[in-house]
């Protein structure tokens, strides 16, 4: 009779299932699937590039914080539904009052 060989990744016992709970199943968290995953996150460099505006003045936005972003260590990243929200806050139309005063119409 032939011993059965046992490779490094095959370490189930017979009789078990492979999957029988990870430490992250049973402390409750969620596992990512392709219906739910994360959005793809822009640099600074991106952003930057989609609006046609210098890194320079996307870092001072975040300085100043007038953009949403997002902390990913010491990366600073950006969300694109909530720039798409800001820039739709941002936008004025003709004839708008800012701050209070009329805008003045070049003739």
């Amino acid at each position: 009779m032939m011993p059965t060989k046992v490779t490094a990744l095959d370490n189930s016992k017979p009789g078990r299932s492979r999957d029988h709970g990870s430490t992250a199943k049973r402390a409750g968290t969620t596992h990512l699937t392709s219906e739910s995953a994360l959005p793809r996150l822009l640099s600074i460099d991106e952003v930057a590039d989609h609006l046609g505006i210098t890194p320079r003045h996307i870092r001072r936005l975040v300085a100043e914080r007038r953009i949403p972003y997002v902390k990913v260590g010491r990366f600073v990243r950006f969300d694109p539904s909530s720039v798409m929200s800001w820039l739709d806050g941002a936008r004025r139309e003709p004839g708008d009052v800012w701050d209070g005063v009329p805008r003045r119409h070049s003739r």
